[in-house]
């Protein structure tokens, strides 16, 4: 019994004992007061199968039946007139019970059928919810492959169309370099020539990096060794930026394919290095749980705007000028086929954070 049923079941006690007190402390010969307590009565009654259904309508009229069909013989005796009106009270006193508490736990059945009901409803709409999700989900990915797949043969056209041509001008350009003097400014423009075939010729990596299906070789490897070898890289521009790099924590074996995941962790090196050109500091952190690895790559730089948030990961999607959207939908993908995921956390103004999660050797090895 709850607190709140206590409070009700003392109430009912006490109005029924002051009715009762009433009744027996007031003279027979005042019988219009006798009339009032009679029906006063009721209340408790109604209040009883209103808060306690249909056994505490029942057993409240019960036991004021029991107090007042004493009062009806001992004190009402001497007036034999009154006697069937006083006991047909009585009867009224079990009906009216029995038809509130009957009534108000019929209502309380319905009312928890509707309760149920609802909350049937409201489970199905979120599973439908989570479906139209999954739907959605399914949807953009199979733009994605239509995307990939118009986007492997433009790639096969590029690679057939523009690599010969840009071999051709890079060989004609490093003729023309050698054959000018070091002083001549044609020099310099020749070095800018190479600059940009080389440019290019990355672009049209890029896009057969993305397009081709990659090859997963499923092995272990160590991401601090490969994290030191990618820093080894990268060190030169940090320093020419004042980009501080910091490696902490250790994971042991990892699973996956090293060299690709060489390249996820050089392609968002070198993202967190470039939005950092007035200086900062990248933090690498490893850490081995249960069931995966985490390395988290933090740094001090301006963030991204809420509003690109959600499409960084999308191909050619870009906020740097000379981009062209690759880099981190290519990363996405290189981990998707490892086995890992790859999320992004950002507060705009202070930095951002990209969290790899791997699995570590122990569990593949334990399956």
């Amino acid at each position: 019994m709850t607190k709140n049923d206590k409070i009700r079941l003392v109430f009912l006690t006490a109005l029924v004992a002051a009715i009762t007190a009433l009744h027996y402390l007031t003279g027979t010969e005042k019988a219009h007061f006798h009339d009032i307590y009679r029906r006063l009565y009721y209340l408790p009654i109604v209040l009883g199968g209103l808060w306690f259904l249909l056994r505490g309508g029942l057993i409240t009229s019960l036991v004021i039946s029991a107090i007042y069909v004493p009062h009806v013989i001992f004190q009402w005796g001497h007036h034999p007139a009154s006697a069937p009106e006083q006991y047909l009270e009585v009867l009224l006193y079990n009906v009216i019970g029995f038809v509130t508490g009957f009534l108000t736990q019929a209502e309380r059945r319905q009312k928890n059928r509707y309760q149920r009901t609802a909350k049937r409803l409201e489970q199905s709409f979120a599973a439908l919810r989570r479906q139209a999700d999954q739907i959605l989900e399914v949807e953009e990915q199979l733009r994605r492959a239509d995307r990939l797949s118009a986007l492997g043969e433009l790639s096969a056209e590029l690679a057939h169309e523009i690599r010969n041509p840009l071999g051709s001008i890079r060989g004609t350009a490093e003729i023309l370099q050698d054959g000018i003097d070091p002083s001549d400014r044609r020099h310099e423009f020749a070095q800018i020539l190479l600059r940009e075939v080389e440019r290019l010729n990355r672009v049209v990596e890029q896009f057969l990096d993305f397009a081709r299906p990659a090859k997963v070789e499923r092995s272990f490897f160590n991401p601090t060794q490969v994290l030191e070898e990618v820093f080894s890289l990268v060190e030169r521009q940090a320093d020419k930026q004042g980009v501080v790099l910091e490696k902490r924590g250790d994971a042991g074996l990892v699973v996956g394919d090293g060299e690709q995941l060489k390249q996820v962790f050089l392609n968002l090196v070198l993202n967190a290095v470039q939005a950092m050109p007035e200086g900062g500091r990248l933090d690498v952190g490893l850490q081995r749980g249960p069931e995966h690895v985490e390395i988290t790559f933090s740094d001090t730089g301006p963030g991204i705007a809420p509003e690109h948030l959600e499409r960084i990961f999308t191909p050619f999607f870009t906020t740097r000028t000379d981009g062209i959207g690759l880099g981190l939908a290519i990363t996405q993908r290189l981990v998707k086929k490892n086995g890992g995921a790859l999320s992004v956390a950002n507060e705009p103004g202070k930095g951002t954070t990209f969290v790899l999660t791997l699995g570590p050797a122990e569990t593949t090895e334990d399956s």
